[in-house]
């Protein structure tokens, strides 16, 4: 009964924590008009050098013809420090809202609790989903507040920690750009627990895949474009002296008139699954 007791005492720490912090995050949008628009959004699955991360930056002035964004993120790793979940329960107990039996709830130092994902109850994962469909037409625009006269600037940076994997797209000095750019990155916890798999439950994680990230991205630009990706090991290598060692990279630069067409496939190893994002977009 004390066991139970402290469990249950336990349980309702970590609750409380995480009521403190919106782990899911989602936005879509639609924009369309003549002016100067200015906008950045900052995403971080987890602190510092760590989890998934997504910055966007986007400024200039003239002709939105249209803007359709959609984001979505979600913290499920290190959520619940200090209890982990330890099924064996049968998969038709009461998930009692998404949450296993209480009962089943046992404080073991440093874990986390069990919850039925979407993404699978045994496959916890940092997970950042955005796509983006933009064309702008450069022109100065003048308010009372002032004239705007700057052409456009679209930067995006992705980063996956968890595989020491970068994305860059950035287009500056546009007068006119079309672009359709999709990424999804995400990156899974170390542990599978077989007791949840033999239960029968989801335990479909990939068994040595820790991350991924891919992207899909289609452009027609009058201006500057970047476009580069990197891969690195996540641990230091004491015999470079304490640095990442570098296993792949690709950085194109270009100004003038292009149509840029480019899939990109970063995995943390060749069994992380299917692709995530369109391979096959419409051209």
């Amino acid at each position: 009964m004390t066991n139970r007791f402290f469990a249950l005492a336990m349980v309702a720490i970590a609750l409380i924590s995480v009521a403190g912090a919106a782990n899911y995050m989602y936005e879509k949008a639609s924009v369309k008009g003549v002016g100067y628009k200015n906008v950045e959004m900052i995403i971080s699955t987890q602190t510092g050098f760590n989890g998934q991360k997504l910055v966007e930056k986007e400024s200039g002035s003239g002709n939105i013809i249209t803007e359709r964004t959609e984001l979505e993120a979600e913290r499920q790793l290190e959520r619940f420090k200090g209890i982990v979940d330890l099924p064996p329960v049968s998969p038709n107990s009461d998930a009692n809202n998404g949450f296993l039996d209480i009962g089943s709830w046992v404080p073991i130092g440093f874990g986390s609790i069990l919850c039925n994902w979407p993404t699978g109850i045994a496959c916890p994962m940092d997970y950042i989903n955005f796509t983006k469909e933009a064309e702008f037409e450069y022109m100065p625009v003048s308010y009372q507040t002032g004239t705007y006269d700057q052409k456009w600037v679209e930067k995006l940076c992705v980063q996956n920690y968890r595989i020491g994997a970068v994305l860059t797209e950035m287009y500056t000095h546009a007068e006119h750009l079309q672009k359709t750019t999709e990424v999804k990155t995400r990156g899974y916890g170390s542990i599978t627990l077989d007791s949840v798999r033999e239960n029968g439950w989801d335990g479909s994680c990939p068994a040595c895949c820790t991350g991924v990230l891919e992207a899909n991205l289609n452009s027609n630009v009058i201006g500057v474009a970047h476009i580069g990706w990197l891969s690195r090991d996540p641990k230091a290598d004491n015999q470079l002296k304490g640095r990442h060692a570098e296993y792949g990279r690709s950085v194109e630069d270009l100004t003038g008139v292009f149509s840029i067409e480019k899939f990109i496939q970063l995995w943390g190893n060749s069994t992380c699954g299917a692709i995530s994002v369109d391979w096959l977009p419409c051209v």
